[in-house]
């Protein structure tokens, strides 16, 4: 154990590196507010005395968009059901779940979209029957990949006159997958003649429609769920609703905070401006990290807090909640902690059943691969999330192999020697804060994509910033020295008008140096991502394009397009437009 000064001296060095560099964040947000409000369209907050508010976090706009219209209702009324049922009729409680499931779905999704997540389960529970774990997989994997085919997506988003009702779609059926994957492989695991009468479709209906984990989870197996609902334990009200008060209190402290961070600091816009991330100081670069993860963080807690809330009040168990990534210093600790429910479906069904550990240092290699290649698939499968998941793959290795080379006789024995109790935990403090400078980099690369990675690796490795932890692996400063990059609102010299627009403008590429002023002369817009003419069909749709946050996914179709995000919608609609003929598309770096 330290010493308490050196302990209290660590604690308050982190808080205070985190708070200075959270307000260097502010004050970034708040001298370029006009430029990213021209940019991102940021909202009239009604919260904290008119400040405007980052809207560009697309996943928090949309879920609380979608809350405020109708799914809050929705899990009131699955609470009231619930405890109607556990007093009146206990024993068919599963079965008025399962049904008020179903009839939610139908409310919220439409008949197309429950007929499709029906149809999803059916052909998993059919394939089950043949008691096939190849099968099975591939089954998934098959109906999970239809969810990306471009001529099913445009008979979905038919169906709907939003898109964000088709994208609420799209995040129920990728959810659902995990829940009949996870009925139909312990179905194959059973044993013949099967004698657990749980193992029917009944059951398999009401654990894929219960309503608290429908939408967004999170993720919870099926022996895990039927483990519960054996029980029948009963519950008063009186405590059911102690319980609920208490729990919902501390989902609003959260809701809060989460809110007073995008009302506070615009990291999302920021994060989607590649040229004032790359100007802004290092001070302000660590703040606008440290804000994005714990955000993240603090989003999870508010989107699986609101169904672990209800799953207790059924008597359910849900996953804990995720962990404060501040006191992540490990790629594994991060996988374990954070989204418990997906790491328990990932180790039951993929990691362990493809080999696990029990094949040597090869066969943990490749069992720990496919896994991360499942994720990155079930998440979409886009570029960065390749990136994202080889840098975890990587992660996780390197901290294992380090760690068979710890526990080797000779250099356990060598560190007892030589290293005290105390010197070994700063020894292991500072292993932990090159880990977790590599995880804080990857979840970056999740969140704002492979140009963000790109930027903080060549500032931080490359141009010389000075990267310090502090004990626990905590993120503590990234401290000034990177002559070679321009204080935030500093414009090179060097820099002259936008070229003329002429055919040769089809190949420059996205933050090109030379689009930061506006050349009135040639009558252009000269933006932080390219030069290119005025807008004059801003606000016009393009349904071909999809949208994710303020990017449009799709590249190949959305040249001149960018999203934008209205009261929680999100669609791409043609910011600009191109004067000369398009039979090429622009070389575009959108990593």
């Amino acid at each position: 154990m330290l010493p308490w000064w050196e302990l209290s001296f660590y604690l308050c060095a982190s808080l205070g590196f985190h708070f200075y560099s959270f307000y260097e964040v502010y004050k970034a947000s708040r001298e370029h507010e006009e430029e990213l409000d021209r940019q991102f369209d940021l909202e009239i907050g009604t919260l904290f005395g008119g400040l405007k508010k980052d809207p560009n976090d697309f996943e928090w706009s949309f879920w609380m968009e979608w809350g405020k219209q109708r799914l809050v209702r929705f899990l009131f009324g699955h609470m009231v059901v619930s405890q109607m049922a556990n007093v009146l009729a206990r024993k068919h409680r599963p079965w008025i779940l399962g049904a008020y499931g179903m009839w939610a779905s139908w409310c919220v999704l439409g008949a197309h979209g429950t007929a499709i997540i029906f149809l999803h389960t059916l052909i998993s529970f059919c394939v089950a029957q043949l008691r096939s774990l190849a099968l099975t997989w591939l089954c998934s994997l098959f109906l999970l990949s239809t969810l990306r085919l471009q001529d099913v997506e445009e008979v979905k988003r038919g169906w709907y006159q939003t898109e964000n009702e088709y994208y609420l779609l799209q995040f129920t059926l990728t959810v659902r997958c995990l829940y009949y994957t996870s009925f139909s492989l312990e179905f194959c695991w059973q044993q013949m003649p099967n004698g657990h009468s749980f193992y029917s479709f009944p059951w398999l209906v009401a654990y894929v429609f219960y309503y608290p984990v429908f939408h967004n989870g999170p993720i919870l197996s099926f022996p895990e769920f039927i483990a519960k609902v054996q029980q029948q334990e009963y519950c008063s009200l009186k405590s059911n609703l102690s319980a609920f008060a208490v729990g919902l209190g501390r989902l609003l402290c959260y809701w809060w905070l989460a809110e007073l961070m995008v009302h506070l600091m615009y990291m999302h816009a920021i994060y989607s401006s590649a040229s004032l991330l790359k100007a802004v100081s290092c001070w302000t670069l660590g703040g606008l990290a440290l804000a994005h993860v714990l955000f993240f963080y603090l989003k999870y807690l508010v989107l699986f807090g609101v169904p672990a809330l209800l799953m207790r009040l059924d008597g359910l168990t849900p996953p804990p909640l995720p962990r404060c990534v501040s006191t992540m210093f490990s790629f594994t600790g991060m996988w374990r902690y954070f989204d418990v429910g997906l790491h328990d479906f990932l180790i039951r069904y993929v990691y362990i059943p493809v080999g696990g550990s029990q094949h040597g240092l090869l066969g943990t290699l490749f069992s720990t691969a496919v896994t991360f290649a499942f994720v990155s698939f079930w998440h979409g499968g886009y570029d960065y999330l390749w990136c994202w998941a080889a840098l975890n793959w990587l992660g996780v290795t390197v901290e294992n192999v380090v760690q068979r080379l710890v526990r080797t006789p000779c250099i356990q024995d060598s560190v007892i020697q030589f290293l005290s109790p105390q010197a070994r935990r700063r020894f292991h403090a500072a292993l932990a804060s090159c880990s977790t400078s590599m995880l804080i980099l990857s979840n970056l690369v999740f969140l704002g994509g492979s140009q963000v990675g790109k930027i903080y690796w060549n500032r931080i490795f490359i141009q010389g910033c000075r990267v310090s932890k502090l004990s626990g692996g905590l993120l503590s400063s990234l401290g000034h020295g990177a002559p070679a990059v321009k204080e935030a609102g500093q414009v090179p010299s060097s820099l002259g008008r936008c070229p003329p627009l002429s055919q040769s403008r089809l190949h420059y590429r996205l933050n090109d140096p030379n689009c930061l002023r506006r050349d009135s002369a040639h009558s252009r817009v000269c933006r932080d991502d390219c030069c290119r003419p005025p807008p004059a069909t801003e606000g016009t749709r393009s349904p071909s394009c999809t949208c994710w946050g303020s990017q449009c996914l799709d590249r190949a179709r959305c040249s001149g397009h960018r999203c934008k995000v209205t009261s929680g919608s999100s669609q791409c609609t043609t910011h600009f437009v191109w004067t000369f003929p398009r039979a090429k598309k622009p070389a575009v770096d959108v990593d």
